[in-house]
């Protein structure tokens, strides 16, 4: 009853930002749920000077509600899918993730940015937008402002994405499946890549075939979270450990671990043995509404606590850093395509 009447009140004010932020997410999936409920706890935060009596709630959401929302997404990846594209889709999906993160690293050091940022807007951009955030930031430990600022990155370039993509396709001359592979491992965020794929399908009359492709190529590249994770999560806790060693001999991997990430990897592992049993995919529909529902809670509550002042006046490096990955992740997409003879 204590945890209630003090998490409530905050819990209650990211509900409702939450709500409408889903609607217009649906009315508007290029743009998406999470980015208008960052934007609306950001302008609501410029209103709202004390939020001491929320605080504790938005503190929840945004740590716990994240979590519980990544753990659901693990319901939405079926491993098995891989096999399905995985021979020509892995090799490009490969290929600009270790390019977005190369960009990401070597640009960390020249501009002087903060890691959290240059690791949130690198995974963001080369996996899944908000999704990869979503999972990545708990495990590394970023704060709300270092979400923010990375979802609004990506965002943008999204929005490019989208408009651009299908007619950059079109001038290319490529086929229906070189441009699904094309969407599906260049443009980071699942609305995004729907918006293109439908656009192409629309444009060249493919009766909705480019967007299947699209969308099993980009669910392949999702699986990518998994190994990105757990890697940066042994790291994190391999560099806590040997201080926690250095200075005083004491560690607790309980308070360093993420131990979520395992439980969203158990989700995975669930769906994937389930439906391979011959349970239908669509029994795990709920949890990955859920799990959608939940991100654009957590991030109403990121926006809350998130300086929308602070955010513009610093956001010139992290836009720049991520402009140089989408130009990175597109030219490698489409020399692979080039390479593997699919252009």
């Amino acid at each position: 009853m204590e945890f209630v009447k003090r998490t409530g009140p905050g819990l209650l004010l990211c509900l409702i930002l939450a709500i409408p932020s889903w609607l217009l997410g649906h009315a508007f999936p290029v743009i998406g749920g999470p980015v208008f409920a960052i934007l609306m706890g950001m302008v609501l935060s410029l209103v709202l000077r004390d939020r001491t009596r929320y605080q504790a709630g938005i503190a929840f959401t945004s740590k716990k509600i994240l979590q519980y929302a990544v753990i659901l997404l693990g319901f939405g990846l079926n491993l098995s899918e891989i096999a399905k594209v995985g021979a020509q889709s892995l090799p490009i999906i490969c290929t600009t993730i270790t390019v977005s993160l190369l960009i990401a690293f070597f640009l960390r050091k020249l501009l002087a940015m903060p890691c959290n940022i240059s690791v949130l807007v690198g995974v963001g951009s080369s996996i899944c937008g908000g999704s990869a955030i979503a999972a990545t930031a708990p495990v590394i430990g970023a704060d709300d402002e270092e979400i923010a600022q990375s979802i609004s990155v990506i965002f943008l370039f999204n929005i490019l994405a989208a408009l651009l993509f299908p007619t950059l396709g079109g001038a290319m001359g490529m086929s229906n499946e070189g441009f699904g592979l094309f969407a599906g491992t260049a443009i980071n965020d699942t609305s995004s890549v729907t918006a293109a794929a439908s656009t192409w399908d629309t444009l060249h009359g493919t009766n909705g075939a480019v967007l299947e492709y699209a969308t099993i190529v980009k669910l392949t590249r999702t699986l990518a979270i998994i190994p990105i994770t757990l890697a940066l999560a042994f790291w994190r806790t391999w560099q806590a450990k040997r201080g926690g060693s250095a200075s005083n001999g004491s560690f607790d991997i309980k308070k360093v671990f993420p131990f979520f990430i395992l439980f969203f990897v158990l989700a995975s592992v669930i769906t994937t043995l389930s439906t391979m049993a011959g349970v239908d995919a669509s029994l795990f529909q709920p949890f990955k509404e859920l799990s959608k529902f939940f991100i654009i809670l957590a991030m109403a509550a990121i926006g809350l606590n998130t300086d929308l002042v602070k955010l513009i006046k610093t956001g010139g490096k992290p836009i720049f850093m991520g402009v140089c990955c989408w130009v990175g992740i597109t030219c490698a997409s489409l020399l692979m395509q080039h390479f593997q003879g699919l252009l």
